[in-house]
């Protein structure tokens, strides 16, 4: 919102042009323009001191209803306004806060046509605050499907669901059905099993585990290559809240956690469409297939992040204790790691988002995930890689991270590079033995602002790759991927450039 000294100037683009009331007020008649982006209110008449008016960003508003005066003697016809605008709040932290505003059409004495005024104002806000320079493929009313763990972070997800994102989705018309999961994988096999053709996205409020579900659970159904472009969306109720914060980032919104941070993530669900999301396919030495949205990790982030469990109650700040707790008996894992540089194979990433068929293995293979989705990168973990990828000289690693974008975490901008959904890319860390312990702990306290790459760290690399390859020496050690703990053993990954579907906004920048 942007309040300016002056009367409002008629611009160019003007659709609609009244005198209202605003509610509540001293009952002066303001000037109301409706232009293609905007809405203009002259808050004071002409030689008042103050702002004389101020601007609505169309873009900003989740939406508009008309209703009738409470009173029945009232002939006004109302309608409400309701937009979430970037603001200060405490600590001088910008993020989206409500700004409501309601208006009394009442140019007539009859009810009718001053509720006729109401609609017609309504309407055409409604229509001009839908995303404008983009064929939407959801419609104006989408039927979502929540899925919440309320067991995630600090437990309060469904807290603050009903508190925060239920109004605002009540704002929006947006119809949902929640289903709050009650243990592992009941997500994963729902959206496996379910005729997803009752919902028109998928909505995550949960930790990165959720999606983590949700995605192989689409993945696993016979139509996955039409399953897994069903729109997903995240809402942040985790203790990580990686994909949210990345989201968040993209946009151009400052980074916030909890609550400011989950508003921001349900006004792109209110106003949003579908962009693509990179998937990482994994294959393991058993010949799993997984595939991951986030990161695959082995060492000390992984360490961090599931011996960290048992602080989960601190929220986010679980990961900050557990850097502190692992620094004091630094362990080391000797392997061998492979990549393919991104340089190499971009002709392979710009071709990806078009999924190789391959059906000569499809009968012989039925329950494995994406079965027809073709790794043209990899070879077979039992067979060394092709002769075009690098090797890393065997040694001792105190950390591996195979990561897509550009959060870790809701407070971990581990990635700042990646500027943007559907890059392509997987940015691949990697320290050995030889790195301090000064240096890890430099490391961890600079990710925050995203500053840790600005100055050199020795013995850690970063290389952007398309496909890599870790081989644990004796399997040891924890492995995560997108957070989950999975078997530490020898695997291999290769991205799928804009496989899956996530909904967010246009870069505000």
């Amino acid at each position: 919102m942007e309040e300016n000294q002056g009367s409002i100037k008629a611009p160019p683009d003007v659709v609609l042009s009244d005198t209202f009331t605003l509610v509540p007020s001293d009952g002066l008649l303001l000037p109301l323009q409706l232009t293609q982006t905007e809405l203009l209110l002259q808050v004071h008449p002409c030689g008042r001191s103050g702002p004389s008016s101020s601007r609505f960003l169309l873009a900003d508003c989740i939406g508009c209803h008309c209703f009738k005066g409470k009173n029945q003697s009232d002939p006004g016809g109302y309608f409400t306004v309701v937009f979430y605008t970037l603001a200060e709040g405490k600590g001088s932290t910008i993020y989206r806060q409500r700004i409501s505003k309601t208006f009394r059409a009442g140019g007539s004495q009859d009810r009718d046509q001053n509720m006729d005024t109401a609609r017609t104002w309504t309407q055409k806000i409604k229509q001009l605050a839908k995303p404008q320079g983009q064929t939407s493929v959801l419609p104006s009313s989408p039927r979502l499907l929540v899925l919440l763990n309320p067991y995630g972070g600090t437990g309060e997800a469904l807290h603050l669901f009903q508190k925060h994102v239920t109004p605002m989705l009540m704002e929006a018309d947006i119809n949902f059905t929640l289903l709050v999961t009650e243990g592992p994988n009941q997500a994963r096999e729902l959206v496996r099993d379910e005729d997803l053709s009752r919902w028109d996205l998928i909505v995550v409020m949960a930790g990165d585990g959720l999606m983590f579900e949700v995605i192989n659970g689409l993945m696993e159904r016979p139509d996955w290559m039409d399953a897994i472009k069903k729109p997903l969306a995240i809402l942040p109720g985790g203790s990580g809240n990686a994909l949210a914060a990345s989201i968040n980032h993209y946009i151009g919104h400052q980074q916030v956690m909890g609550t400011k941070l989950l508003v921001n993530c349900a006004f792109v669900l209110c106003k949003g469409q579908p962009y693509p999301l990179d998937l990482v396919s994994l294959t393991t030495s058993s010949e799993k297939r997984l595939f991951s949205f986030l990161s695959l990790a082995w060492g000390f982030i992984s360490d961090v992040d599931i011996e960290s469990e048992k602080y989960r109650f601190m929220g986010s700040v679980r990961f900050s204790v557990g850097t502190f707790v692992r620094l004091t008996a630094l362990r080391t894992y000797r392997g061998r790691l492979s990549y393919v540089k991104a340089s190499t194979s971009t002709e392979t990433i710009s071709d990806s988002n078009r999924p190789t068929l391959d059906n000569s293995h499809s009968e012989l293979q039925p329950n494995v995930a994406g079965k027809e989705l073709d790794d043209s990168l990899l070879s077979p973990l039992d067979q060394p890689v092709p002769s075009h990828w690098t090797v890393v000289p065997e040694d001792q690693f105190a950390l591996v991270l195979a990561v897509y974008l550009s959060h870790l975490g809701a407070d971990m901008f581990t990635a700042p590079m990646v500027k943007s959904l559907g890059e392509g890319s997987i940015h691949l860390f990697y320290a050995t033995s030889r790195i301090s312990r000064g240096s890890l702990l430099k490391l961890f306290l600079s990710m925050e602002k995203g500053t840790h790459l600005e100055t050199e760290i020795p013995h850690l690399t970063h290389v952007p790759v398309t496909a890599f390859r870790i081989e644990p020496l004796h399997n040891t050690g924890i492995m995560t991927v997108d957070g989950e703990c999975i078997p530490c053993g020898p695997i291999q990954g290769q991205i799928h450039r804009g496989l899956a579907s996530v909904i967010s906004i246009p870069s505000i920048t």
